[in-house]
């Protein structure tokens, strides 16, 4: 494969802009692995991947005319990748025989390197929404997850009720579920973060 190094890449861009066919060649040659490697780590299937890969550039091609080689393009294929992997797990989520292949694919070709890539992604958004709750609610949730408290410990601590305690954590996974639908935009990453937030434990 060609090798297209960080210095050639505008004008590589902007010759695929033009239309250039030996300019998307090396851009394939450049981005195909990692792309493939990133869509792989999102929905754990070489088959599905590769296919989603080969849709990415179709889409690369399609919209050349309208590249911008002042932008990153690298940030601009990934998120290709990354919103065609989303549409397809989202379809997954509604599609029971699809689902289950997913996740059969999934548990067949674990690979933990891969899991810590996508988790580490997970941890980024919950921390991200996590840091958006107003500053009370934020506070009861840390002492919950955190710090391991009951809910009893907490309204001991705080002054509250168990009732409001229980009333908060209840609108912080809520407004945490929205936002993270907000990130990921679709309910099975919805499923898998929340199954990292943890399920709530009534003390």
């Amino acid at each position: 494969m060609v090798k297209v190094d960080n210095c050639n890449e505008f004008s590589q861009v902007r010759a695929l802009s033009t239309g250039s066919e030996k300019a998307f060649q090396n851009i394939f040659n450049r981005y195909y692995t990692p792309i493939y490697t990133y869509t792989k780590n999102i929905i754990k299937s070489d088959e599905f991947a590769e296919g989603i890969v080969q849709e990415v550039f179709i889409k690369v091609w399609e919209n050349r005319q309208s590249l911008n080689p002042e932008l990153s393009f690298k940030s601009y294929i990934y998120t290709i990748a990354r919103n065609l992997s989303f549409n397809f797990l989202q379809k997954a989520a509604t599609n029971k025989k699809l689902r289950e292949e997913i996740f059969y694919l999934s548990k067949k070709a674990h690979d933990t390197t891969n899991d810590m890539v996508f988790e580490k992604e997970l941890l980024e958004i919950k921390t991200k929404v996590i840091s958006q709750l107003p500053p009370k609610r934020r506070l009861i949730f840390e002492m919950s997850r955190n710090q391991g408290k009951s809910y009893k410990d907490i309204s001991q601590e705080l002054n509250i009720s168990i009732s409001t305690v229980k009333n908060q954590m209840s609108k912080a996974l809520g407004t945490l579920k929205h936002l993270v639908q907000l990130h990921g935009g679709i309910s099975l990453i919805v499923t898998i973060c929340m199954m990292n937030l943890a399920v709530i434990v009534i003390h």
